[in-house]
């Protein structure tokens, strides 16, 4: 098994923002966290309607910021902005699979396709920090152009620390079996990403290599599932506590005319598999104001909040 820092929550678009992340280290205190990813031009031009452009990560404790663009040097100065608001280290998104990223900006899962520009971001990110640098891609833009090893060693030759790898092609998006091949040769840490739920999925990627994971969907709704793979957490007794708590972080965050319904696809993913809870994500989806849906929840787990 891997320690506690080896553990890594993926960043998650729309997901992994500051509440979210709170609640994670309610139940893994010293994993890994990655924010979602930051547009290079929107963090450098201090866009005021994105407010993830202004966390302070400094009382997050190992974190790392995930940026996104194709700029070399934009990338380099959006790297010394994260720096400078305490972000542990830099991640640099070369998979995320959406058009408007992978195809429209050049930026994500098209650098798979462009090595002489992802090597050209990489030692411009490198170079303009001190904190160290890592690179999140995927197996290739498809099934027949997998070329994952060759962009490992791009990152390594230009100075990155480790690599993290989700087991799927861009154009598998997020659909089919993840596949995690054999990186026990590549030339700098590689940490395994994709369909990860639980210690029986770690232990199957023993002898392959990796030196970590990252869990991403297995999240939604269970952020504790962090906390149980590192050994050092349990379901917790009321999962409405929880549900509250992070209903909570987001109103502190967003504000509440934001914040309800932005919290209304946590909400589907706490309640999913339990009795009404179709009947309970109508009822919500209808609700604009926090007090009535805060009275929703505690009739639905019938929690009393003691965190």
């Amino acid at each position: 098994m891997y320690n506690k820092n080896q553990i890594f929550a993926a960043p998650l678009a729309g997901i992994s923002d500051k509440p979210f992340r709170q609640v994670l280290r309610m139940f893994a205190p010293e994993a890994s966290l990655v924010t979602e990813m930051i547009s290079c031009h929107s963090l450098v031009g201090r866009h005021k309607n994105c407010i993830r452009n202004f966390d302070d990560y400094s009382d997050e404790g190992n974190i790392g910021a995930q940026i996104f663009g194709a700029v070399p040097e934009l990338m380099a100065d959006a790297a010394q902005i994260l720096e400078s608001q305490g972000a542990k280290w830099v991640d640099i998104n070369m998979g995320c699979p959406v058009p408007k990223v992978a195809t429209r900006a050049g930026a994500g899962a098209f650098l798979m396709c462009d090595h002489r520009l992802a090597g050209q971001i990489i030692n411009a990110v490198v170079n303009a920090v001190k904190i160290p640098v890592s690179v999140k891609t995927r197996l290739g833009w498809d099934a027949e152009h997998q070329n994952w090893r060759d962009l490992v060693h791009v990152a390594a030759d230009n100075g990155a620390s480790w690599v993290t790898l989700h087991g799927r092609t861009r154009a598998q998006l997020y659909t089919g079996v993840a596949v995690h091949p054999d990186v026990s040769d590549m030339p700098i840490p590689v940490i395994a990403n994709g369909d990860i739920k639980n210690v029986d999925d770690v232990e199957k990627l023993s002898g392959l290599g990796y030196s970590g994971v990252m869990l991403g969907r297995a999240l939604f709704g269970r952020p504790w599932v962090l906390g149980q793979i590192t050994g050092i957490a349990k379901t917790p007794k009321n999962v409405g506590d929880i549900v509250l708590k992070h209903l909570d972080l987001v109103l502190d965050y967003y504000g509440k005319r934001a914040g309800v319904p932005m919290f209304r696809k946590h909400l589907a993913w706490y309640s999913a598999g339990m009795p009404s809870s179709s009947d309970f994500r109508i009822k919500i989806n209808q609700i604009t104001d926090a007090e009535e849906l805060k009275s929703e929840i505690l009739k639905f787990w019938g929690c009393v909040v003691n965190i």
